[in-house]
């Protein structure tokens, strides 16, 4: 740890993008092979039913133009989100997915003419040849599972071809919200002046001064709440979209259709919700443990959420060094091996951690390119939120690393589901590893502090969140309409009793019910409900690897080896965890109290 005064920052691009292909000319080359490969892959129609092999031909030169595309994206992403001011980079990247939408055009008679061979047919090809089950075998269970939701080969076609229509509230969305919406400035108690854009409104909300939070929070949802119109909208055409795919393909709601892809139990989202609604007596305790740290006379507000818990004390500093090294020493009990890819990935040109004008924001993994290795986007900024994120990020590249090692491309492709609870177990050993090893009382206040205020944001907010998409999706399925104002109205009811406000626990200003708008996962149809179960089943993990250590680990393990070769609830099964029973959610729910039981000994 150091305590240096401003984060690090550095003029170019740190990640070696030539890992991928050498220059952009070499992946425009790259890019006409795979395009005119892609458009061949018609010659395989009709031929799948010849025999084992054909099939594997079919399957195996299919598969080669999706790990070439995947790659091909991945440098176009990456290379966009290094300066996302350069049109050209941005059309690259359009480029490459339009690339997507080809390869599904081209391949969208396949799983009819899977189900039209059978199920009979498919499994004698299966015991023909060996090669054809070990590579394609889960992906042809899959397709004949979907048989009740796949359609003909030119309904297919055509749902194939709406790809990018379908797509283009997500654009429009990001559009307005990181380009064209009018973000106010204002100036703050100490005669600071501030843009409340994205990055801004997430800096300044955290505000000791409380003066200045509340005037953060009445300018950014006030500028929001001028395109709540637009917003809603926006919104509604994507819900639409989701709606419709999941009645082209004879789902009995979105939330099933969504589902469908990973085999989720519907009562997987449904005990979630259920369960952080019978904990909501441990997020208000948490709540009033906060107004109590923060000294605050009269009710707690919505803008009281997010200023550290512990005023007066002083935050720690890390530098990128320091989180690779502090990430190393917290991962210690996963083993050797996984600590091995982590100092593989640091000694390599596969990060590109510091924040500059136009570099895309936020924090992200891509590890799309199988062949060659995950990249890892930070914008680090020397404090703990930023060594967690850390942790939190290359927790995915190693769960791709131990992917790509032990199954085949065909099999490498994991959920959200498993990908999450990869991730976010790393942010609780690293949580865990900081408060053992703190030097000072003040110090292990403000780890434990961070550790419960990450399950109410990782698992409360996003349940809340997870609500609220769903109540939407209800609305036009029930045949109710739906506007930006409704939504804020259905939003700000489901707030207000997370976090509360009839029991006497927090205030809530009704012109905050805006928020729903800022929230980009309402585009990635039911995404954000992973983030809690994920971090409920890292919970259990986190327990038993620090209560039993290695076998535990090695579970944990298996779970990340497995990749894509199975779904992800029957992994989760496998590694003991039943995530659609209350156990995990209330473990993690015990979890938050013992560390608030902590902090209440600490204070005491």
């Amino acid at each position: 740890m150091n305590d240096m005064t401003a984060p690090q920052s550095h003029a170019t691009p740190l990640w070696n993008l030539a890992d991928l292909y050498p220059t952009p000319e070499a992946w425009a080359v790259e890019y006409a092979r795979i395009k005119d490969l892609a458009i061949a892959l018609d010659s395989y129609k009709g031929t799948l039913g010849t025999n084992a092999a054909a099939l594997l031909a079919a399957l195996d030169a299919i598969s080669r133009v999706a790990k070439e595309t995947a790659r091909l994206y991945a440098y176009a992403a990456l290379k966009a989100d290094e300066d996302i001011s350069l049109a050209k980079s941005q059309e690259r990247r359009q480029q490459a997915g339009a690339l997507y939408t080809l390869l599904g055009e081209k391949t969208a008679w396949l799983a009819p003419e899977i189900l039209a061979l059978g199920e009979v047919k498919i499994r004698a090809f299966e015991r023909e040849n060996a090669v054809l089950t070990e590579r394609h075998g889960f992906s042809l269970d899959n397709t004949l599972r979907a048989a009740p939701h796949t359609l003909g080969l030119e309904a297919e076609s055509v749902l194939a071809a709406a790809g990018d229509v379908l797509q283009q509230p997500d654009s429009v969305y990001g559009q307005l919200a990181n380009s064209e919406l009018p973000f106010p400035t204002v100036t703050l108690s100490n005669g600071t002046s501030v843009r409340l854009d994205q990055s801004g409104y997430v800096q300044h909300r955290q505000s000791e001064n409380r003066a200045d939070r509340k005037l953060v929070f009445d300018s950014f949802w006030g500028a929001w709440k001028n395109y709540e119109g637009t917003a809603g909208a926006v919104l509604t055409a994507q819900i639409m979209g989701d709606i419709f795919r999941a009645k082209a393909r004879r789902h009995k709601n979105a939330l099933s259709a969504a589902l469908f892809p990973d085999a989720i139990p519907e009562a997987v989202y449904r005990t979630l919700v259920a369960e952080a609604n019978q904990g909501l007596a441990s997020l208000h305790r948490y709540f009033r443990l906060r107004k109590r740290l923060l000294g605050i006379d009269g009710p707690l507000e919505y803008y009281d959420v997010y200023p550290i818990m512990f005023p007066g004390i002083h935050e720690p500093k890390f530098t990128v060094a320091d989180s690779e090294r502090v990430t190393l020493d917290a991962l210690v009990p996963y083993g050797e091996e996984y600590l091995a890819f982590l100092r593989q990935g640091f000694a390599g040109k596969w990060t590109d951690p510091f924040p500059r004008t136009h570099k895309a924001s936020g924090a992200y993994m891509n590890g799309s390119a199988y062949d060659v290795h995950p990249y890892v986007l930070l914008n680090h900024q020397d404090d703990y939120d930023s060594l967690s994120t850390f942790a939190h990020e290359w927790g995915h590249a190693v769960h791709t690393q131990l992917t790509t090692k032990y199954q085949p491309y065909e099999k490498s492709h994991y959920s959200t589901f498993v990908a999450e609870a990869a991730s976010i177990a790393n942010e609780m050993l690293l949580n865990d590893h900081m408060v053992k090893h703190a030097k000072t009382r003040e110090e292990k206040l403000f780890y434990l502090g961070e550790g419960v205020e990450s399950i109410r944001g990782t698992f409360f907010r996003q349940v809340m969140l997870a609500e609220f998409e769903l109540a939407i999706h209800e609305e036009i399925e029930h045949g109710r309409p739906l506007s930006g104002a409704r939504m804020t109205e259905l939003y700000l009811g489901i707030l207000r009793k997370y976090y509360g406000e009839a029991e006497g626990v927090m205030t809530i200003n009704p012109a905050y019910g805006i928020e729903w708008a800022y929230i980009p996962h309402f585009y990635f149809n039911f995404y954000v409900y992973q983030y809690a179960t994920s971090i409920a089943g890292a919970a259990r993990f986190t327990d038993a690897i620090i209560g039993e250590g290695k076998p535990a680990a090695e579970r944990f393990l298996s779970l990340l080896r497995a990749g894509g070769s199975d779904y992800p609830y029957e992994l989760y099964n496998h590694a003991g965890i039943d995530m659609a029973s209350p156990a995990p959610y209330r473990a993690l729910i015990a979890r938050m109290n013992r560390i608030m039981d902590d902090i209440e000994a600490l204070l005491r």
